[in-house]
């Protein structure tokens, strides 16, 4: 697990907070925000967006995932969300960080900028099914 300094810490949760301010959410208006940070460096921002046809809403944390992917980079150190009450991922969010590492440091924090945990993936998704799960 990597160590994050208490600065690196407020940035984070601070671009989450602002991505959180950003979310399309008239139905639940559970504000959630993301920020995602590479192992290069690049930070992914991220906010979830409703839609009338509930499936096809989209997690703030797979938003600033798949912004990354998309942009070329795999390999992740750390993601927090900003939650309005410091809700933690879901299961379909923790699974998609599964694919990409259970070493990735998480961050967990509320409306008010307040680190309400910091954990792994693999803290998070005990017995998570991964890319090696797939090998013969």
């Amino acid at each position: 697990m990597i160590k994050l300094t208490e600065d690196e810490r407020r940035a984070l949760i601070d671009l989450a907070n602002e991505a959180r301010r950003r979310a399309y959410v008239p139905y639940s208006n559970y504000q959630v925000g993301a920020a995602l940070r590479t192992r290069s460096g690049r930070i992914f921002t991220g906010c979830n967006v409703e839609n009338a046809a509930y499936p096809t809403s989209i997690c703030a944390e797979r938003v600033a995932i798949y912004k990354a992917v998309s942009e070329g980079e795999k390999e992740f150190d750390v993601i927090t969300v900003v939650t309005p009450n410091g809700g933690t991922p879901c299961g379909g969010c923790r699974q998609v960080m599964a694919e990409f590492g259970l070493d990735t440091v998480v961050l967990v924090a509320n409306g008010e900028g307040r680190l309400v945990q910091e954990t792994t993936v693999a803290g998070l998704l005990p017995g998570a099914f991964t890319p090696k799960d797939m090998k013969r």
